[in-house]
């Protein structure tokens, strides 16, 4: 038990860290040159925002003025907000956005994510101390999401309106020292007035290293809730240790993660997280499903007794020390993803005769069903709510894409077809919507791997063009498992961030 003690007391240092500061992320705000009017800087913790004012004739030529949120940072970094100026403005000048500094004078060195009133955006710079500022102007305009990426000696700046891809520019060779000053900042190009800007969704990232192993070495995670109508996103708990697969109980009370093979109950109105009691089950991976009715929970546990295959077993979700076998050992691999409505099957992805596939298993016979057939990877199954339809992701089309089949694996017909590569489409309990995972198209198709910039999209349930609902930094682990909230409004999910 000592090992679950030390992890429990993690998780409350975690929760009591988080969201300290009076300015959140940040450590402090301050006019940078001189400002004619005094700016300000607020952070609201009930939803998460920031809300900054800003003066100062410009940031532009060898010298600037505005109102600066900022922390510091080493290395390298992610930094992404959403950005809405306040009213039309007197300036069409304007601007809002991220800017990394070498210090806090007005006309050292910088690199910054510009928005303009006028919608121009760009990545402006001044590569010398008191040198001119240059631009890189972006051929999006008017977005409202806006990353600032370090790589070393190399920036990026990706915007998006909300709700679709982003559009990137790219700076190379800019020297920056190690150790800068990162945030949010506003100008209003008018020193007789203070602008305002507001930021939600605000994320700094450290991504990770070049040498991290997948599967040996993790980076700490972020437990989400989206409200899916508008985007806003809250933060819920922070934890050095890689967390993975958050369920939502059908009673909308809790949620459910895996660490380190063990699986975790999150209780939102108490914010409490205690052990499931999985028995003997101790080496669970992301593949755990609740029963539609809540009553069962499915795991995937690596059981030692077949050389660490991944088996399913059940047990209530109040827990057990005897959770039930419903895949046969000898047979191969096999990772869980759904439930029949009426509790009698279970789809799984299963590693027989030298491929992946998705079958079906009677739960109290254990009789296996192969329902797809393909030399390339089918996995990610999911059953309508009704029952009807099957839900999975397939590479055969050379992308991992979203497909749909009849129940009995019949009439399999292809719903996404763009460049991402979409994972684990989840059907919304009021059966409107399908939410899922894309991956960048440099990846191998056949992978959902860690650390990653990631989207989060929506199509409705009979299809469509997909819509951006979330931008992250995150992967294998962030949303594997049904993650709707039981009215259809929410999901959770998980992003990740070095410590």
């Amino acid at each position: 038990m000592k090992h679950l003690t030390l992890f429990l007391l993690s998780l409350l240092l975690a929760t009591l860290s988080f969201g300290q500061s009076m300015l959140g992320l940040f450590d402090q705000s301050t006019d940078i040159g001189t400002c004619q009017n005094k700016g300000f800087a607020s952070y609201s913790p009930a939803n998460q925002t920031y809300t900054i004012g800003g003066s100062g004739v410009n940031m532009w030529g060898n010298t600037d003025q505005f109102h600066y949120l900022w922390t510091t940072l080493q290395g390298d970094f992610i930094l992404r907000a959403e950005v809405s100026f306040h009213g039309y403005g007197v300036d069409p000048h304007r601007k809002a956005g991220w800017i990394i500094k070498n210090d806090l004078l007005p006309h050292t060195k910088h690199v910054n994510a510009s928005l303009h009133g006028d919608g121009l955006t760009s990545l402006q710079y001044r590569p010398t101390d008191t040198g001119d500022t240059q631009e890189i102007v972006s051929t999006d305009s008017h977005p409202q999401v806006i990353q600032l990426e370090r790589r070393g000696n190399t920036f990026l700046v990706s915007t998006a309106r909300f709700g679709e891809p982003f559009t990137t520019v790219r700076l190379d060779e800019m020297v920056m020292d190690q150790e800068v000053y990162v945030g949010l900042y506003v100008c209003s190009h008018n020193s007789d007035i203070v602008e305002t800007a507001t930021f939600r969704n605000v994320r700094i990232v450290k991504p990770a290293p070049a040498s991290l192993v997948p599967y040996q070495d993790y980076l700490g995670s972020r437990l989400e809730l989206m409200d899916v109508a508008t985007g806003h996103r809250e933060i819920i708990y922070e934890s050095a240790h890689s967390i993975q697969a958050p369920n939502w109980t059908p009673d909308g009370e809790k949620l459910v993660f895996n660490s380190k093979g063990r699986l975790y109950t999150y209780e939102l109105a108490s914010k409490q997280i205690e052990v499931l009691n999985t028995g003997f089950a101790t080496r669970n991976n992301n593949d755990h499903v609740l029963t539609f009715d809540g009553s069962l929970i499915g795991i995937s546990h690596h059981n030692d007794a077949d050389q660490g295959n991944s088996t399913i077993y059940y047990l209530p979700t109040t827990g057990s020390d005897t959770p039930t076998q419903v895949t046969q050992s000898g047979r191969g691999a096999s990772y869980l993803h759904g439930w029949s409505p009426d509790k009698q099957k279970i789809l799984f992805t299963g590693d027989r005769n030298g491929q992946y596939d998705i079958y079906e298993v009677e739960v109290l016979s254990g009789k296996e069903k192969q329902l797809t057939n393909q030399k390339t990877l089918d996995d990610g199954s999911e059953y309508s709510p009704d029952g009807r339809y099957i839900f999975f992701n397939s590479v055969r089309t050379g992308t991992m894409q979203l497909w749909r089949m009849d129940a009995k694996g019949k009439n399999q017909t292809q719903l996404t077809y763009d460049e991402y590569n979409d994972w684990f489409p989840h059907i919304s309990p009021d059966m409107q919507w399908i939410v899922f995972i894309s991956f960048p198209k440099g990846i191998d198709p056949n992978d959902h791997p860690f650390y990653q910039h990631c989207l989060l999209r929506i199509i409705p349930y009979e299809g469509g063009k997909p819509r951006v609902i979330g931008y992250l930094y995150g992967g294998q682990g962030t949303i594997n498992v049904p993650s709707w909230s039981p009215d259809s409004k929410k999901i959770a999910f998980v992003s990740n961030s070095s410590n």
